[in-house]
């Protein structure tokens, strides 16, 4: 392999001419005579074992080059890349220029990382709010771990009621005609969660167990369904069984039952202690986003769209891959939600644009400041994903590649740096409406 020529177009984009000599060329079309022989058919000769002259003679002297050049031009392409230090960020097009039994030659034209500069990134000056944790906030916890604790009691004496789980036969026609996915049994629905079409549940509030009644209701324009959209639709139910929630007493004794403490109190400031845990992180990620977004506004980069579409098609991925996880496909969820693939691609723009740059970014930083972590460090890091996902670090070394951990943790380095060197005012949460009143009256 051998790079021609390398240029750049009116596209911005890195052209390079690319050839394969002879040697390589015909190493690869032997390979390919010897793959596809036996399934070739040439007078005189047994199947497979005619000579790859007589194939060539009878079928043309470029039977196998195809196939050579499909085996042969990704490593030349990679080579070439490497040889010249470009970083491609998108596909490359390919195009074979000529070919004949000395090689061949071909042009492949793509988009490679834009140039960028940055400065400034040091001594920023930002604001910190400290978000502290209210007596309500530790109440909230406490009670959701109460419902979280309660127990289903049967009702014996009343009707159903808002909060009440009810377990129902039901069955819903549209025009007189059941419908698919319209048919449940014994099927338990809290009352009140909002989990059926709007309307439903609250029709089933004022029944008792036994009783068998009509709810009717209209979909949505915009339910997932299409011939449901705007139906009206009646439901068959009855009402079989009906249980509340039987709330523990927040004491001593259930702080013993759902903790590892003797008393509430304890478990009241473990409750503080946690939620402040979560805020000080928060606190500390909104000061991150702040000083990203300070750097990324003096980025100075011609970011090809290529690369913010490159990101969106990873998000898209990754939240595909967590639907599958809860057993759902992306499709589905797109119904469901009343949307196209295209509108849902469009809400991780924003996202996307801000992790692309913010990465760029912080690539610069570490080239500026010549960051390298160590050895040490990066067989560190190594331990801890092969802990987290339960693998050998052997195993994970051979999955991740060294130079994409090495950038990963000289990122954060980076990022380390640009915290570390910046002035950071730190504002109480309360004090924040005051400080926004402020600005405002000097404003006018």
């Amino acid at each position: 392999m051998s790079v021609v020529s390398m240029k750049t177009n009116e596209d911005k984009k890195v052209v390079l001419e690319i050839s394969v000599g002879a040697e390589e060329f015909q190493k690869a079309v032997d390979a390919a005579y010897r793959k596809n022989i036996k399934r070739m058919n040439v007078p005189g000769f047994r199947r497979g074992h005619a000579p790859r002259k007589m194939v060539e003679k009878l079928y043309g002297e470029g039977v196998f080059y195809e196939e050579a050049i499909n085996n042969t031009y990704p490593a030349a392409y990679d080579a070439a890349v490497e040889e010249k230090g470009i970083e491609p960020v998108d596909r490359a097009a390919i195009e074979v220029q000529n070919v004949d039994a000395n090689g061949y030659t071909f042009t492949a034209t793509v988009t490679v990382k834009p140039e960028v500069s940055l400065e400034g990134y040091k001594g920023l000056e930002i604001t910190k709010t400290i978000h502290s944790v209210t007596d309500e906030e530790v109440q909230r916890e406490l009670e959701r771990q109460q419902r979280q604790n309660a127990r289903l009691v049967t009702v014996e004496d009343r009707a159903a009621e808002k909060g009440d789980t009810a377990t129902i036969d039901f069955e819903g026609f549209v025009d007189g005609k059941a419908f698919e996915g319209g048919k449940g049994e014994k099927y338990p629905l809290e009352l009140g969660s909002g989990s059926f079409i709007p309307g439903f549940e609250d029709q089933i509030v004022g029944h008792k167990p036994g009783d068998e009644f009509d709810v009717t209701v209209t979909f949505p324009e915009n339910y997932h369904a299409e011939a449901l959209k705007g139906k009206e639709a009646v439901f068959k139910c009855k009402l079989h069984e009906l249980k509340y929630r039987e709330l523990p007493a927040l004491d001593d004794e259930f702080a013993k039952d759902v903790s590892e403490f003797d008393t509430l109190d304890e478990l009241r400031a473990d409750i503080r202690k946690k939620l402040q845990e979560r805020q000080d992180s928060r606190s500390e990620t909104e000061v991150e986003n702040k000083l990203m977004e300070e750097v990324c506004g003096k980025l100075q980069a011609d970011i090809p769209q290529c690369m913010y579409d490159s990101r969106i098609d990873e998000m898209v991925r990754e939240f595909e891959y967590r639907l599958r996880s809860q057993g759902m496909d992306l499709k589905t969820y797109l119904q469901y939600a009343g949307m196209d693939l295209e509108a849902f691609r469009k809400t991780f723009a924003d996202q996307a644009k801000n992790q692309v740059e913010t990465r760029l970014a912080l690539e610069k930083i570490v080239e500026l400041e010549k960051i390298t972590p160590s050895q040490e460090e990066l067989d560190e890091e190594y331990g801890k994903i092969a802990k987290q996902y339960g693998m050998e670090a052997d195993k994970v070394k051979e999955i991740l590649p060294a130079k994409e951990i090495t950038m990963n943790l000289a990122m954060g380095k980076a990022l380390d740096l640009v915290r570390d060197s910046a002035v950071i005012t730190e504002i109480p949460e309360e004090l924040k409406p005051q400080e926004k009143e402020s600005s405002e009256g000097k404003a006018e």
